[in-house]
């Protein structure tokens, strides 16, 4: 699980992607998506990302957070993260959805 993502100051959107893994390579997925985090903090407009699983056969959710949809469509079109798709669509996953939603309003503790 990642760190909770702090105040974010709306409007702001994420992008919500759950997902149920197969067990073809999960060496490979790990090291992948470890990868993808880094990459995504490099690209604009990204604001932060959380992500909470619990056994592998289980589902999964991961939580980006981008300024715009212009910085959503940026990471989906980058070369690096469309060869992880491919490889999540054929290897890793057995089942995946993604979300885009705006957030309009948020709130929690200081934190």
């Amino acid at each position: 699980m990642t760190k909770p993502v702090g105040h974010l100051q709306p409007p702001y959107y994420a992008v919500i992607f759950t997902s149920l893994h197969s067990s073809e390579d999960y060496d490979s997925y790990e090291k992948t998506a470890l990868r993808m985090v880094e990459l995504a903090a490099e690209q604009e407009g990204f604001l932060g990302i959380e992500s909470a699983s619990g056994d592998f056969d289980k589902p999964r959710i991961t939580v980006s957070y981008w300024r715009d949809i212009d910085s959503i469509k940026n990471w989906r079109e980058n070369a690096e993260h469309k060869i992880a798709q491919e490889k999540g669509r054929s290897l890793w996953y057995k089942h995946y959805r993604i979300r885009i939603c705006l957030v309009e309003h948020e709130y929690g503790d200081r934190n």
